[in-house]
């Protein structure tokens, strides 16, 4: 008894200083959030080998294996002595191999370290089976045989064969299906789709006819499956969501099974929707789209296209589209009016001119290159005007967008900070779809800002914080959601089924990149359009080309959805404000509207949209304080605009009431507001050419009352010109004093440095 124990004990102190070593690399598989197959890759090795779980393996398919391979599987310790014994008098007494006696757990150790097959060999793997056993549970082991069988070529395990050679998961297999399975093994060259269809099909068959006579299923059962047809071939591995999957792999190597967040509906129907939408359009040379759809509440990513074709090299097709940098074009816009609520700087209702603009030498235009005078930042905007844009992007400091969007991971735009302009709200920035659609996720979710989620093993609440308000988010989004619809742009109300959605188009300067995104309560999608090698596309732009395919994949994936939306958040209210500014009505205003404020934040400010003016009946004459007859004057308010919406109004013709030319009679020297010099700002500094010398351009924007502006460099006399009449001159090299004085003898200076080069 003692030696026994001794030797027990040597045997546990062995087993755990020298486990037996299973280290065997797996195909790296991807799957869906419901556990189907998307996307397999070779092993190191090239072998097909992928790795069948537990639930995987089939009572049918347990039942057929252990039958045919191992009946007394969980009764022995890792070999069957009656079978070595019957074994060894068979070999003996006819003189040569007739039965191996191999249990299951001896094929794993064989499978594992491939030996000749000699005695000595078999004694080896004979002590290395009962090494596995008290290492291993039986169903572990029994996994093993399953993921390393060989079914011929490089393919091996069920779980290969079952994909590689029919198509489906092991747990859809049929009887014949996993019989055909489990016979390839006796004769893997010669028994397999590829080679051996005939034999394999026989094979089968006889075997299916053996069970038959055990007994082992019903005669119904098996004469269904001796009826069933081979449809044994070898078909591809499954290659959905590539770049996704080549991203998942690269980040975890060693990982059999990947399990992702992307739903498999989703994902095969946006690739259909971007491989069609892209035959449609590929006349025009457009090449490649990108899609990403995140769900807003688990910020889950259910749907990924990198390109329109993986398999493309020449497009690029590789490439990987959700993380490509590109021109934003005008998609950062909701964002920086949502920054510009949050700051009170302005609400929907309040007013800014859309008007030819210089800021610094930088003068933006709209998409279509014209200009709508007064608007509303609602209609701002929806209609994505750039210089609007530029002006609250002035206001807002470059500062804190670039702050806020480092805080929303724009990783590109956080490298790029030091070199950004004003051009940064059109488009003079790098960032990607992936952080472009995780930042409209964002309105999606009331402000909360969280990672996106690519598999399942992460935690379901990401971590949030808030990226603007509640109330910012809200009124941000109900601006996208007013604009028509390209789909369908008079009847939207009468179509139920379809799913409503705030969205958003950006195009990039030169027409390389059009962008769309999209969202409702359940869904964020955002599209790229455009080619990888950059070129422009005189037809692209985000409204055209890429918004007719984010509606596609919208109606798609959430037809006939709850048509739930936005509720107002209980931060906002509504109070009065004056329809020309937006700002509290004033004296003087008589068209008044309801405005929506976030109390304590949004501006408070008395509106200055009219002065109240004395004129005489005739509207002829103005009058000041200090010439004001006794009588015979009317008091009559006129409009307060800005030089540059007078200067606008004057270059395009466009009427509007002006202030009487005053009192002439009137001795009071005027002191308010001189002409105010608009280009070139103070301090500048222009590069001229020493052969071609370029003019530069003076402009000013001045009173409504001043009918004339005279020009002067360095105090000499340049011009006399109109107000809004641009002025063009050479200017001498060096420091350039420049002077705009006005019929009233009002005057402003300001100092430029030219250089020459």
């Amino acid at each position: 008894m003692l030696l026994v124990l001794i030797l027990i004990t040597i045997v546990m102190i062995y087993d755990y200083t020298f486990p037996y070593p299973v280290n065997t690399s797996y195909s790296t598989q991807i799957k869906d959030r419901n556990g189907v197959l998307l996307h397999a890759f070779l092993t190191s090795d090239d072998i097909w080998r992928m790795y069948a779980e537990l639930d995987e393996i089939t009572p049918l398919l347990r039942k057929t294996i252990l039958f045919k391979e191992d009946k007394y599987f969980y009764y022995h310790p890792g070999i069957n002595p009656v079978a070595i014994a019957r074994a060894l008098l068979l070999n003996t007494t006819r003189g040569k191999k007739v039965s191996g006696a191999s249990t299951i757990t001896m094929q794993v150790v064989r499978m594992l370290e491939p030996r000749p097959r000699t005695y000595k060999n078999k004694l080896i793997e004979i002590w290395n089976a009962l090494r596995l056993e008290r290492q291993f549970s039986k169903n572990e082991i029994l996994q093993l045989y399953y993921n390393l069988i060989p079914l011929g070529g490089n393919v091996e395990g069920i779980k290969s064969g079952s994909i590689l050679y029919f198509g489906k998961p092991p747990q859809l297999l049929s009887l014949a299906e996993i019989t055909t399975l489990t016979v390839i093994p006796n004769n893997p060259r010669f028994l397999n789709p590829r080679t051996g269809g005939d034999r394999l099909l026989a094979e089968r068959n006889r075997w299916l006819i053996y069970f038959k006579e055990k007994g082992l299923f019903t005669p119904q059962v098996i004469d269904d499956a001796l009826n069933e047809p081979l449809t044994a071939i070898r078909r591809e591995a499954p290659k959905a969501a590539p770049h996704l999957s080549v991203r998942l792999k690269r980040q975890t190597p060693d990982k059999a099974i990947v399990k992702t967040t992307l739903s498999q509906t989703i994902q095969q129907q946006t690739e259909t929707l971007v491989s069609n939408y892209m035959n449609r359009i590929r006349t025009f040379n457009i090449q490649n789209a990108a899609v990403l759809i995140v769900n807003n509440e688990t910020m889950e990513v259910e749907g990924y296209v990198g390109s329109a074709n993986f398999n493309n090299p020449v497009d690029g097709g590789q490439v990987d589209g959700v993380r490509a940098i590109r021109s934003p074009g005008s998609t950062l816009k909701p964002f920086l009016y949502a920054l510009a609520f949050d700051k009170g700087i302005v609400i929907p209702q309040t007013v800014i001119n859309d008007v030819p603009s210089n800021f610094d030498g930088y003068e933006p235009e709209n998409f279509d290159r014209k200009f709508n005078g007064p608007v509303t930042v609602a209609f701002a905007l929806s209609h994505s005007l750039n210089i609007p844009a530029v002006k609250l992007l002035q206001k807002v400091e470059m500062k804190g967008m670039v702050e806020g969007l480092k805080k929303a991971g724009f990783r590109t735009i956080e490298k790029q900070e030091q070199d950004l302009g004003l051009s940064l709200i059109l488009g003079g920035c790098g960032t990607t779809l992936e952080e472009l659609t995780r930042l409209y996720a964002t309105f999606a979710r009331g402000g909360n800002f969280a990672s996106l989620n690519y598999l399942t093993d992460r935690s379901s609440s990401a971590a949030e914080s808030e990226l603007i308000s509640e109330e910012a988010a809200f009124l941000t989004t109900r601006i996208l959601a007013e604009a028509n619809r390209p789909d369908l742009p008079n009847h939207f109300d009468h179509t139920f089924r379809l799913p409503k959605i705030a969205w958003k188009t950006g195009t990039s300067y030169g027409k390389r990149d059009a962008w769309s995104i999209g969202y409702n309560k359940k869904y964020t999608v955002g599209v790229w359009v455009g080619n990888f090698s950059g070129t422009g596309v005189p037809e692209l732009s985000g409204a055209n080309i890429a918004t007719p395919l984010l509606f596609d994949i919208f109606n798609t994936i959430d037809y006939n959805a709850s048509s739930s939306w936005f509720t107002p958040p209980s931060g906002l209210e509504l109070r009065k404000v004056c329809a020309h500014t937006g700002d509290v009505p004033g004296e003087g205003c008589e068209e008044i509207i309801n405005g929506e404020v976030i109390p304590g934040v949004s501006i408070f400010k008395r509106c200055e949209h009219s002065k109240p003016v004395f004129v005489n009946e005739e509207l002829t004459v103005s009058y000041c304080g200090y010439c004001l007859p006794p009588s015979g004057t009317v008091r009559k308010h006129f409009p307060n605009f800005e030089p540059e919406l007078i200067a606008f109004y004057n270059y395009s013709k466009i009427p509007f009431p002006k202030i009487p030319p005053h009192n002439p009679n009137c001795s009071r020297i005027f002191e308010n507001r001189p002409p105010q010099i608009v280009n070139p700002r103070e301090g500048a500094e222009i590069f001229i050419q020493k052969e071609h010398a370029s003019e530069i351009q003076l402009l000013c924007h001045t009173s409504p009352d001043v009918h004339h502006v005279t020009w002067l460099v360095n105090d000499r006399i340049l011009q006399k010109a109109p107000p809004s009449q641009p002025v063009f001159f050479k200017p001498p090299i060096g420091v350039v004093k420049i002077s705009c004085a006005d019929d009233k003898g009002r005057n402003t200076d300001i100092v430029i440095f030219t250089k020459q080069f």
